[in-house]
């Protein structure tokens, strides 16, 4: 690929990720969460409580990362946790009755961002966008790096 063509897609790419990352925060604004507190309120919902490791490795963020959203979410009532059943040492994370109630906003907050982002985009193109974006996603994807490497 020749410059020019690499620029045009590393720019697209930069420039979606900071305007729909700057989009997502204003939105979650009037729910109280900043970008990134989303996503483990989204993962818990998903799936139930889960140990701060998992959510960890579920949301590709470092683990002093997550501790500060759970302990934010916490603090605000969202989120409690406790220890895990099959490991003291671990800490468990589950939903409160506000953090699912918090959950079902934040998806509507969600479908709305995706509906903004892809305007104007034939349905088409829509169906093909997750398959496109998880695959490149994966192609830069520093745990799949070490493995490229050998």
């Amino acid at each position: 690929m020749d410059f020019a063509a690499a620029d045009a897609i590393n720019q697209a790419i930069r420039l979606l990720s900071l305007r729909h990352r700057a989009r997502a925060a204003t939105l979650l604004a009037p729910l109280g969460l900043h970008p990134g507190q989303e996503a483990l309120l989204l993962e818990l919902d998903r799936t139930g409580p889960r140990i701060q490791a998992q959510l960890s490795e579920a949301l590709g963020c470092e683990p002093p990362s997550v501790t500060l959203m759970i302990r934010k979410l916490e603090a605000s009532g969202h989120v409690r946790r406790a220890p895990a059943p099959t490991d003291r040492r671990a800490s468990l994370v589950e939903l409160t009755e506000s953090g699912a109630a918090l959950a079902e906003r934040v998806k509507e907050t969600w479908r709305a961002l995706a509906e903004e982002t892809v305007a104007g985009l034939a349905a088409a193109t829509v169906a093909e966008l997750p398959g496109i974006l998880t695959a490149t996603t994966g192609n830069v994807d520093p745990r799949r790096a070490r493995f490229r490497s050998r």
